[in-house]
């Protein structure tokens, strides 16, 4: 198969995704309008031989400082067929369009899972002292065409980041934890947790919890509990037009990709998620929570809720995002492995952000400038 990639427009790209079974939300072309900071370009790869549109990628350009030259970001895309033979054909157009875009160096995150673990496997590896990372524990499922991709791109001249890698801030995490929904009965899902989940979500109901859903109008009372939560967690939280551009944006594109929920008790907002909608692809994106109210278990409440709600859109996967692959206690991020570990679900492991440096000169001087921040 040849390939000719060009510019498309918003409207074919949306409809190359829809067409699909799932792609990442920051592939959908809305994303650009959440990430108003970088420019952004709509790439369609098309079969010379039918015409037809068989890949796209959204590409948001981050110039740097005092020269016109740009940093080319791919997050978590882009959505082409990774597995084929000829990747080659694929990745050689992508890099001479955005060199001539501009580009002095281009950053991708190939939606490819490597490695799956179960929950069960992970808690195993959490009590046996020897074990550090997830990487320590043999994993339940791997994919050998993953390695094919890696040892591809690395041919090709293209650098694995490191975990987390050089590059403006939004890198992706390498490590998610995800429910497989697919072929599974919801009592199956629940029975599948483990003895604490299912305890704490009895307790909130029997509390009198209610979860339920919010608006754009709703955003400034999830903005106190994510500061709340920002103040105890240490980080620094996104303001509140961050949020309400990306609920404007999204769901302006698609009613259905943004959701707010609220899990309340005795009328008080305890707990707090944002969720995302792709096809079958569902992402708990942001949680935020008081520290108040903790002993009535609102976040437990507020993921089986959700849960559910994924599981009645068809969805084949809930996916609760990035974690750390450490599994040591004293690790700060220790409890959030530990809490998603919970819903008896995976861990899986991503190829990971990849970088091309069409400059070496320029793409060494953003490692610097990046390491100086």
């Amino acid at each position: 198969m040849t390939l000719t990639l060009r510019t498309i427009s918003r409207e074919q790209h949306l409809a190359y995704i829809q067409s699909l079974p799932a792609a990442s939300h920051m592939q959908v072309p809305a994303w650009a309008d959440v990430k108003a900071e970088w420019r952004s370009e709509n790439l369609g790869w098309f079969d010379d031989r039918t015409g037809e549109l068989v890949g796209a990628g959204l590409v948001l350009y981050r110039q740097l400082p005092k020269i016109k030259r740009y940093l080319a970001y791919l997050p978590e895309g882009p959505v082409i067929n990774w597995f084929a033979p000829n990747l080659q054909d694929w990745m050689e157009p992508m890099l001479a369009h955005l060199k001539q875009q501009g580009a002095f160096s281009v950053k991708m995150g190939p939606p490819v899972i490597i490695r799956r673990w179960d929950a069960t496997s992970i808690k195993k590896g959490i009590q046996d002292p020897d074990v550090k990372r997830l990487r320590d524990i043999e994993a339940d499922h791997i994919e050998p065409r993953a390695f094919e991709v890696a040892d591809k791109l690395r041919r090709m001249g293209w650098q694995q980041g490191e975990d987390g890698g050089a590059g403006f801030g939004d890198v992706q995490p390498r490590y998610v934890f995800q429910v497989p929904l697919a072929n599974r009965s919801l009592e199956e899902v629940h029975k599948n947790f483990n003895q604490l989940w299912r305890r704490n979500i009895k307790k909130a109901e029997k509390a009198g919890v209610e979860v339920v859903q919010g608006g754009y109008h709703d955003l400034e009372e999830w903005q106190r509990l994510y500061e709340i939560t920002a103040v105890r967690d240490h980080f620094r939280p996104r303001p509140l037009s961050y949020f309400q551009r990306m609920w404007a944006a999204l769901n302006n594109e698609d009613p259905n990709r943004m959701r707010l929920y609220f899990a309340r008790h005795n009328g008080v907002n305890l707990s707090a998620a944002t969720m995302l909608v792709v096809g079958g692809h569902v992402w708990y994106s942001y949680g935020a929570s008081d520290n108040i109210g903790r002993e009535v278990r609102p976040s437990n409440a507020m993921q089986w809720a959700m849960l559910r709600d994924s599981y009645a859109l068809g969805a084949t996967v809930y996916d609760l995002r990035g974690i750390s692959d450490s599994l040591d206690e004293s690790d700060h991020l220790f409890g959030l492995i530990q809490f998603k570990v919970g819903t008896g679900g995976q861990a899986a492991e991503y190829l990971g952000e990849w970088d091309f440096p069409l400059n070496k000169l320029l793409h060494k001087a953003l490692d610097i400038y990046m390491s100086r921040r």
